[in-house]
């Protein structure tokens, strides 16, 4: 297939696609699905070989957010029955965390439900990346709070904190539909603070919430012009009691397809699997791991994950490696820039959801490609599974 050709070609040149050519991945048939991981698994190998960096997520506040964000589980007003509880002390914290790095995670993300942290959330959340990494040597953390404030972003960094998450989620053009407690350019003020204070920036989207295929290729595109190490992409957990309960639109055939637009148009970022991999890529996750080279260990915010025994024996058993602790994972043009894509001269760079944690330029729309009509996914509502253990409860965490 000739456009797979030159999506290749170009992420082997780390060389920005077009819409069209991004709008064409998401357009291509079922038949061609294995086609399109093929090609795409050339790209993420050339940049990330077959290891897959492992993340596992600590939630240390949950629920009773102000924010009404249609696809959270937290939401104001949610009727989701999850877990609610406020801070973990940050002995609670690192303990919880010692669960995901003993099952080989490299990366802890600290995540709290609310608008944004406090000055003294940011006291709390700076002696817990203390704790964590008083006991942990080498281990990275990533923070996920909310909106920043001025001054903030270095405070953590400052504490140690080596990331910062804080997703687009979807379209500048859309983003109204699902938020209306902040805006899309707040979220992008937050993740250039992120990048100022000098933390590796994490910012990715939500697939599955009724959007367009041009809405995918405008949150990703938007992604690229941020310049993220990092990007997250989750499928929508449909939780009874939110507002997207009903919204069942993934198949685990268009899944992979948005992976692999997302390699193609990132292709040396880090291409993480985030939220709603279990409810909607199901049996074909292995595959998965062709396009993206990271994962969310075990449990999510407030949905269990696939058993953390799973994770390891799935990836062991399609070929690829857990990536060590002293590997480095971004490629050395990226990590030696201290962040970023390290390839602006050439062609640029490339929450909270329970899909993951939780922009730029809303871009046009191309629409010399014909979007086909997708057939509405069976609702799978036996695979939502509300988290009962690991933080805020005495049950040992899945890792």
């Amino acid at each position: 297939m000739d456009l797979l050709n030159t999506l290749v070609d170009k992420g082997l040149r780390r060389e920005l696609p077009t819409r069209d050519e991004a709008l064409a991945v998401l357009a291509t048939s079922d038949d061609d699905v294995l086609d399109v991981v093929a090609a795409a698994g050339k790209v993420r190998r050339h940049w990330f070989g077959r290891r897959v960096k492992l993340n596992y997520l600590v939630n240390l506040k949950s629920g009773l957010c102000p924010e009404d964000c249609s696809y959270c589980s937290q939401r104001l007003g949610s009727k989701a029955d999850i877990l609610k509880y406020t801070w973990l002390k940050p002995d609670q914290a690192s303990q919880a965390a010692a669960a995901g790095l003993a099952g080989g995670a490299k990366r802890v993300c600290l995540v709290a439900s609310g608008r944004g942290p406090t000055d003294r959330d940011v006291d709390r959340v700076s002696d817990t990346i203390k704790a964590i990494k008083d006991q942990n040597e080498g281990v990275e953390v990533c923070a996920c709070l909310g909106l920043l404030s001025d001054g903030q972003a270095e405070r953590l960094r400052e504490a140690g904190a080596d990331a910062y998450n804080h997703n687009l989620n979807t379209s500048e053009g859309t983003y109204g539909d699902i938020t209306t407690t902040h805006t899309y350019a707040d979220r992008v003020d937050t993740v250039q603070k992120a990048h100022a204070a000098g933390l590796s920036a994490c910012s990715g989207l939500i697939a599955g919430m009724g959007e367009s295929d041009e809405d995918l290729v405008d949150v990703v595109f938007s992604l690229r012009e941020l310049d993220p190490d990092s990007v997250p992409v989750n499928f929508l957990i449909p939780f009874e009691g939110t507002p997207l309960a009903k919204e069942w639109n993934l198949t685990p055939q268009r899944c992979l397809r948005i992976l692999a637009m997302a390699r193609f148009v990132c292709p040396d970022v880090e291409v993480r699997i985030a939220g709603g991999r279990e409810v909607h890529l199901r049996t074909m996750q292995p595959l998965a791991l062709h396009l993206a080279n990271s994962i969310f260990l075990g449990d999510y915010l407030t949905s269990e994950g696939q058993a953390g025994k799973a994770d390891l024996e799935m990836i062991a058993d399609a070929g690829f490696e857990v990536e060590g602790a002293g590997e480095v994972t971004l490629p050395e043009h990226r990590a030696t820039a201290g962040g970023g894509c390290g390839s602006h001269a050439e062609a640029g760079c490339g929450s909270h959801a329970d899909a993951g944690c939780g922009s730029h330029a809303g871009g046009g729309v191309c629409g010399s490609v014909r979007v086909k009509e997708e057939q509405p996914s069976e609702a799978r509502t036996d695979l939502v599974a509300v988290r009962r253990r690991g933080a805020g409860t005495d049950l040992a965490p899945n890792a």
